[in-house]
């Protein structure tokens, strides 16, 4: 089958962007669609976008645009609906925020939706910024919003199935397009064996974009509590707020290449993950993965990847004494049952593998094109 992907825009390397690596591996000889390219913003995962052919939207074109591409989203009908899809008999699509579900096909041409979530700031999720704190922002975004709103609905009917990337997304689904979708969660490079120094570990983890939603303001006030070594591993908008908060026991590293994430994780106590409605979270089953137990906020899909008391803790209430308690109680563990929890996490992890994730995928294809 002549085969295209379609994915909301390439300027960034999150887990959105992973899935559309894992799909290009599927489909090696597939087209690939995008609103904007930013190799440069890939930092060392440009060169995996590079023998790719890719083409960007007329957007791509307008400097502006291309870099207020948020606050500007009101382009997106016409961006999704400019592309052409007749030449080909199978179109993936790789939607979130930025719904490039709202392309167009033909009857005669398959298109499939894989769903990272709906836009969180039409359905009053936590977003990256918030917003609705500013007036003139509250005004132009809601005005925005609503006939955005419209179109991501009308938008939503155009697929012939959808896939969701954990049943917290496939709820939102039903809920906000009423339509069924499937379950496949999002491929996670997980080692067969994990490897781990016998260092005394004195430090958590943290990997994450420094944003707003995802709370790594939590885990600073809780490493100040408790006087425990933080790392971060990541940056973002509110890198500098944050900064200001951490005592002398939190470190932030800036983003880091795969490679050096290892030895990071090898010698980390736990993974602390605080993110508000995240729909999967695959920075949590990469710790997983790693034989890094997970301590995280009961929230969103995360439910779905941690068994609770076995790889790992969750804490009911976004605030630092919730968290202090799974803390206090992961510390508590003897050196048996964290060695098992250790092993449950590599364990629980294998679920979410890459080679789980083609089979899947693989398979849903067949039965959808027949």
């Amino acid at each position: 089958m002549k085969t295209a992907l379609v994915h909301d825009h390439i300027q960034e390397f999150g887990g959105a962007e992973r899935v559309l690596v894992a799909l290009k591996d599927i489909f090696p000889d597939a087209d690939v669609y995008t609103a904007f390219y930013t190799p440069e913003g890939l930092g060392n995962h440009a060169k995996k976008f590079e023998n790719w052919s890719i083409t960007a939207s007329w957007a791509d074109k307008v400097p502006f645009l291309k870099k207020f591409y948020s606050p500007l989203r009101f382009i997106l009908p016409w961006i999704w609906e400019s592309f052409n899809f007749n030449n080909y008999d199978l179109v993936i699509s790789s939607s979130g925020w930025f719904m490039s579900k709202g392309i167009i096909t033909k009857p005669q041409t398959t298109h499939i939706c894989y769903l990272h979530h709906p836009p969180r700031s039409f359905y009053y999720y936590e977003t990256a910024i918030e917003w609705q704190k500013y007036p003139m922002f509250k005004i132009y975004g809601t005005l925005i919003n609503h006939g955005l709103r419209i179109w991501d609905y009308l938008s939503s009917q155009r697929p012939d199935y959808f896939i969701a990337n954990s049943k917290e997304t496939q709820k939102r689904i039903s809920k906000f397009y009423r339509r069924e979708s499937e379950v496949i969660y999002p491929p996670v490079s997980v080692p067969r064996e994990t490897v781990h120094n016998n260092n005394t570990k004195d430090y958590y983890l943290t990997i994450s974009r420094l944003a707003r939603a995802k709370h790594i303001d939590l885990l600073i006030k809780s490493a100040n509590e408790l006087k425990f070594h933080l790392k971060i591993v990541g940056t973002g908008r509110d890198e500098t707020y944050l900064r200001s908060l951490a005592g002398p026991t939190v470190e932030f590293l800036g983003p880091l290449p795969d490679e050096e994430l290892k030895g990071l994780y090898q010698n980390a106590k736990a993974f602390l993950f605080a993110s508000v409605d995240e729909e999967f979270g695959i920075a949590v089953v990469e710790a997983l993965g790693q034989g890094l137990p997970v301590i995280a906020f009961k929230s969103g899909g995360v439910p779905e990847i941690i068994e609770n008391e076995k790889s790992g803790y969750l804490f009911d209430e976004l605030s630092s004494n919730s968290l202090n308690e799974s803390i206090r109680k992961f510390e508590d563990l003897t050196k048996e049952k964290y060695q098992e929890m250790k092993r449950s996490a590599h364990s629980r992890a294998l679920v979410f593998s890459e080679e789980e994730f083609k089979k899947t995928v693989l398979k849903f294809v067949e039965k959808a094109t027949k």
